[in-house]
Parts: structure tokens; C-alpha cells; sequence
């Protein structure tokens, strides 16, 4: 093997087939694990293994912000996608230690939620296994005093300040050391070359600052964090416990659900993620380990260990297995826009909820049900414990989750669509389009009329450093633009159409749906990829 010195493996032999083969190897810190936008979807963030936080900002929309009309008068051409720069970056998190637990906290940042900004600053929530920081990131301005006091082409000699001499020939002392002669005498040029300082700005400089920490509130590892729509709190989850918090208050938090028991041993599910209602600021959901959503009212009491709504799937009478607890572990859930849709995701399928309905999931989503047969190699390799992401578009008629092989899935979830297109995270997403989609056994009801076509994602851009810290040298100079038309394949099998085997130590975990466009960001490992429909 020969590698240079960012790392990279330049090129290995296969003894099996002796076959050439070139390969990149790039460092562990710099894996994706979290990515985010904002409200408005004009800023991107991404947290890595290494504990740094990754900003990008929208360009497209900047330059030129009037209303559409008046562009097109202008005939201005309007960009079809999206286009994102890097903005900045800094180091979130570092490694620690807990001496009393003689635990290692490592550095990777698990969640990033933004917040309200305000005063044009940008305000985030990142946070580890064990520690929650609320950061904030604004422009900041490098001033300089650029003038001195006292005019140097008038010094004299070696005198350090030459503008005003005393005579003390004439200075008469008092016992006490004052001074009673208010003889002054002022050289030529002294008075009028004394002049005030000027300041000014040098540039203008991205300063991101830790405003809170919150810390020492988590026994076990944070696995989700979720902003309340008040603007003012926000909840951290761990396998046991949900913490409400105060965006002002760190030193103080308050326990809101408590599911761990008396005894250890009659410990049968934990919590795997928690969010908040997006519009409702007293109802949040979380999942657990056996695959039910509850959503819970705090307006009931202080401490929420009752539900107001179970939602779960009864299982097939005489289909229960060794795996069945396993793969039934929801690993992510997500509320859509209008808070009356929960979207969930499980090792093997997406599941679609209605908040009104209780008895059953509206739709579900076969992600990659190939894999069944397979689950005991699965489980020896321990892939069958990944937790995958899901996410919803802003107009709540398609889903997303990722997959192996950096293979991602798109689903149409109105009512009569067969929309299901399966994606690869590469400069050519169609290179692998052996799967198909199982359909759902169950369509959400939406309006009459509406008509679906088949996605047209295009391939916007990818980062290609070897560490997301050479991201501000590159800003986005390896974009590649090209369309590409999906088609729907017709085979089920983990092979592709070209043959290749799907690769379960590639998987993309980590993906974000762009809040009012059709955009998708995703993250294969070191790498940012960004689709368009």
C-alpha cells in the first residue's frame, strides 16, 4: 500500500482476482454525523466524529432577492437548485473523561438543532454523548488605531514624543512634591502636531461562541435533542430520561419523562429519539426500542410517565424470531410541517403515522426488505444495530431514509402514488438502480387531482476533501451539474444491475430534506452530497 501525506491509499492489488484497484482512505474523525438546516433552509449544518461543526450558506438566493415577476421582466434566468457555499466552521466538542465513572466522552457531535437567530446572528444547538452547547456565530469586525497621537515627521532628535516640552528651570517644588511655577513653555510644532487616534476596520471576521453549556444532566448518552416552537426551550433525551431545558439556563433542568425502572433487571425498552411538536408547545413524541411512538401532553402533569396516545403495530400472529425486538427498534423519528404526521423508521421500513389515528401506521415503506434473509450475518457484524435517519419534504408528499451501499430511498406517500426511486450517493446516482420499491400497504389520503411523476434528481455537489477542515480551500470548487432521469428497475435482489454486491460497511446514516424545496443533503461518509428534484 502507498499512501501520501493527507492519508490517502493511492493504490492496493487484490490478491483474489489481481485485479488494480484504487482506492481513498480518509480518517475516522472526519465521518458526517449530523447534518441540519434551518427554518428557512438558507443555511447548512454538518457535525463530524472530530467535533467540529460545519456551516454552509445559501448564495443563489442572495445576489439577487427581488419577487419573481420582477426577475423575470428583467430577464434574469432563475436557478432551478439550490446553490451553498462554506461559510465557517469551528470545534464544538473535545474529547473528555470522567475520572468518577472512568468513562471516555468522545468528541462526536451526535445532534445539531439551529435556533431562532436574532441581531443577524446565527444560534445552534450541538451537542456529544454527555454535553449540550448553544453556540452562536456572527460577524465580527478587526479594528485597528492606524493613526498615532503625535506626528513623526516633526521629531527632533531622539526625544520620544516631541509636541509639548516643560521648562523645569523655573519649577519651583513644595515639601509634598507639587509643583507651583506654571511656567509652560511649548516648542514650535508642539501643540498643534498632537492629533486623536483614528480606528478602523480591517475586515469583517465569522465569529462562532459557546454562549451556554449544559452539562451533567445525562447519566446515559444523549441520543436526541429537539427545539420547542415557543423560541425558548428544548428537550434532550438519553435511553432513560427526557430533560426539559431552558435556552437561558444551564445549571437547571427539569425531567419530564423517567422510564427507568425500580430494579435494572425489569428494564425491557429504552427511548431511541424524542422531538417536539412543531406548532404545539406542550406535545412532543419519543420512540422507544420496541417500536412504539407515544406522544405526551405536559400540560398533564410535571412528569410525563403517562402517554396520551400509543402508537404501535400489532405483529403477524407466529412471525415473532429471535430478531423480531431487533429490527423493530425505531431508530428515528420525525414530526412533518404541519405536526399532524409522524414519520418513523426502523431497521427494515418507513413507517407514516397520523397523530388522529392510533390503531396502525397510514403507510409503510419496504427500505430494504432483501435484507431479511440475511439478518444473522447481519446481527454477527453488528450492522443490524444502525441507525438509519428519515426525514419529510416541506409539502409532506415524499419521505426519504438512507441505506447500505450509500444508497438512499425516496417515497411518494400521497394518495395513488407509486413513486419509489432509490438513489446512490456518488457524482453518478445512477449507478446502482437494482432496487425497487415496495409499494405502501397503505396510501395517506390527500386531495384529489394530484398527479405524480417520477423525481428528477440531479447530483448538485460534492465535497471532496480529505478532512471536512480543508472544506475552506476547496469552497465548493468541485460542483459537477448533471440530470439524470430515474427509472424504477424491476429486481429486488441485493445485487445491482452491473453485478456488484451491496456493500454493508457503506451506509448513509445521516440525511436532511430541505424545509420548502424539493433538495435533499446527504452525508456518505466524509463526504456532502446535495440532490435536487
Amino acid at each position: 500500500y502507498g499512501y501520501d501525506v493527507l492519508g490517502t491509499c493511492l493504490s492496493c492489488i487484490s490478491d483474489s482476482s489481481a485485479r488494480f484497484i484504487t482506492w481513498r482512505f480518509f480518517f475516522s474523525v472526519d465521518i458526517i454525523s449530523a447534518i441540519e438546516f434551518n427554518r428557512t433552509g438558507d443555511h447548512l449544518a454538518t457535525g463530524d466524529r472530530g467535533g467540529r461543526v460545519v456551516l454552509f450558506e445559501r448564495t443563489d438566493t442572495q445576489d439577487h432577492v427581488g419577487h419573481r415577476r420582477d426577475l423575470e421582466k428583467m430577464d434574469y434566468p432563475i436557478n432551478r437548485h439550490p446553490l451553498f457555499r462554506y461559510k465557517t466552521e469551528f470545534q464544538s466538542h473535545e474529547p473528555e473523561f470522567d475520572y468518577l465513572k472512568s468513562l471516555e466522552i468522545e468528541e462526536k457531535i451526535n445532534k445539531i438543532r439551529w435556533c431562532q437567530s436574532a441581531y443577524g446572528a446565527l444560534s445552534l444547538l450541538s451537542t456529544n454523548d454527555k454535553t449540550i452547547k448553544f453556540w452562536k456565530v456572527q460577524e465580527k469586525q478587526v479594528k485597528k488605531v492606524c493613526d498615532l497621537n503625535v506626528d513623526s515627521t516633526k521629531a527632533m532628535g531622539n526625544d520620544p514624543i516631541v509636541g509639548s516640552s516643560i521648562s523645569t528651570s523655573s519649577k519651583q517644588y513644595t515639601a509634598n512634591g507639587g509643583c507651583t511655577s506654571n511656567d509652560i513653555s511649548l516648542l514650535s510644532g508642539g501643540l498643534p502636531s498632537l492629533r486623536l487616534p483614528m480606528v478602523t476596520t480591517l475586515e469583517t471576521n465569522l465569529m462562532a461562541r459557546c454562549r451556554r453549556i449544559y452539562s451533567h444532566a445525562h447519566d446515559y448518552h444523549i441520543n436526541s435533542i429537539s427545539n420547542n416552537s415557543d423560541g425558548e426551550t428544548f428537550i434532550s433525551a438519553d435511553d432513560l430520561r427526557i430533560n426539559l431545558w431552558n435556552l437561558e439556563i444551564s445549571n437547571q433542568s427539569f425531567n419530564i419523562v423517567d422510564v427507568k425502572p425500580a430494579n435494572m433487571e425489569d428494564l425491557t425498552e429504552v427511548i431511541t429519539s424524542a422531538e417536539f411538536h412543531p406548532i404545539h408547545c406542550n406535545m412532543l413524541a419519543y420512540s422507544s426500542s420496541k417500536g412504539s411512538i407515544r406522544l405526551i401532553d405536559m400540560r398533564q402533569s410535571a412528569l410525563c410517565d403517562t402517554h396520551s396516545k400509543l402508537f404501535e403495530e400489532q405483529e403477524a400472529p407466529g412471525s415473532r424470531s429471535f430478531f423480531t425486538d431487533i429490527i423493530a427498534s425505531i431508530s428515528d423519528i420525525k414530526f412533518a410541517k404541519d405536526g399532524r404526521h409522524i414519520l418513523s423508521r426502523d431497521y427494515l421500513t418507513l413507517k407514516l403515522w397520523d397523530i388522529n389515528m392510533d390503531s396502525g401506521p397510514v403507510a409503510t415503506f419496504q427500505v430494504h426488505e432483501y435484507l431479511r434473509p440475511k439478518l444473522c450475518d447481519l446481527y454477527e457484524n453488528d450492522s443490524i444495530f444502525d441507525k438509519f435517519e428519515c426525514c419529510l419534504s416541506g409539502d409532506g408528499l415524499r419521505v426519504a431514509t438512507g441505506s447500505y451501499s450509500n444508497l438512499f430511498r425516496v417515497f411518494g406517500c400521497s394518495e395513488g402514488s407509486k413513486e419509489a426511486t432509490t438513489l446512490e450517493a456518488n457524482k453518478n446516482p445512477m449507478r446502482r438502480q437494482g432496487l425497487t420499491a415496495s409499494r405502501p400497504s397503505r396510501s395517506l389520503g390527500s386531495p384529489s387531482g394530484v398527479v405524480r411523476r417520477g423525481m428528477r434528481f440531479t447530483f448538485l455537489a460534492r465535497l471532496h476533501p480529505m478532512a471536512i477542515l480543508e472544506l475552506c480551500f476547496t469552497s465548493f470548487s468541485a460542483i459537477h451539474i448533471s440530470s439524470h432521469f430515474l427509472g424504477k428497475g424491476a429486481d429486488n435482489s441485493p445485487v445491482d444491475a452491473n453485478g456488484n454486491t451491496f456493500d454493508f460497511t457503506t451506509k448513509l446514516l445521516h440525511l436532511a430534506w430541505h424545509p420548502t424545496e424539493n433538495s435533499i443533503a446527504c452525508a456518505a461518509s466524509n463526504s456532502l452530497y446535495m440532490y435536487y428534484a
